[in-house]
C-alpha cells in the first residue's frame, strides 16, 4: 500500500455532528482572531498561520478520534513495541504487515509535523525546543487519552513518542526558518 492509499484509508468521513462542531469552532476562532488583528495584537501573517494551525489541529482530532466508530477499549503499554515488531518480528506479523506498521510509524511522525511548523509562525517568534516537545507530548497525549476513554482507537505510547517527535521536528524547521528570516 503506498502512502496516498494509507492516508485515504485513515481518513474516514465525518458525521454531521462532527462537521457542525468543526464549523462552530472555526467561526469562534475566526471571530477571536479578527478581534486580535483589529487591535493590532497579531499580524495578518500570524492570523493566517493561526487559521492553518486550527484547521489542521481539528483535522487531526477528527481523523484520529472523532470519525472513528466506538469499539472496545484497546491499549498497548509497551514502549517501542512497534519498532521491536518491525526489526525483530516474533512471528505475529508477515513482511507486508511489518511494512504497514513501519508506514504507520512514519505517518504518526509526519502527522503533527505541520502543527509544529505552524506554531512558531503563529506566534511570530522561535519556540524553545523543550517547550515545543512538551506541547507535542500534550497534544499527542490528549489524542491518545481521548481514543482510550472514548474507545475509538488504540492507546499506545509509541504514538505519543512518534507524534511528539514530528511536532518537535516541525518546531525546529520553523525556528530555523525564522532565524534565517531575521538575519
Amino acid at each position: 500500500m503506498d502512502i496516498f492509499q494509507t492516508i485515504i484509508s485513515h481518513y474516514p468521513k465525518w458525521s454531521k455532528i462532527e462537521l457542525i462542531t468543526v464549523i462552530i469552532v472555526m467561526i469562534i476562532s475566526l471571530i477571536i482572531l479578527e478581534r486580535y488583528y483589529k487591535k493590532n495584537k497579531i499580524t495578518k501573517a500570524q492570523m493566517c498561520f493561526s487559521i492553518l494551525f486550527i484547521i489542521y489541529l481539528l483535522h487531526v482530532y477528527g481523523s484520529t478520534v472523532f470519525s472513528r466508530l466506538p469499539s472496545t477499549r484497546k491499549y498497548q503499554l509497551e514502549v517501542f513495541w512497534s519498532w521491536k515488531e518491525i526489526i525483530h518480528p516474533i512471528g505475529r506479523l508477515g513482511t507486508a504487515s511489518r511494512y504497514d506498521l513501519l508506514l504507520e510509524n512514519i505517518l504518526n511522525i509526519v502527522m503533527l509535523l505541520p502543527i509544529g511548523i505552524f506554531l512558531p509562525l503563529t506566534y511570530g517568534k522561535k519556540i524553545d525546543w523543550k517547550i515545543g516537545l512538551l506541547i507535542g507530548i500534550g497534544i499527542s497525549s490528549s489524542i491518545e487519552l481521548l481514543q482510550l476513554v472514548l474507545c475509538r482507537g488504540l492507546f499506545e505510547f509509541d504514538d505519543i513518542i512518534h507524534n511528539s517527535l514530528g511536532f518537535l521536528i516541525g518546531i525546529l524547521i520553523s525556528n530555523r526558518t525564522l532565524r534565517k528570516s531575521c538575519k
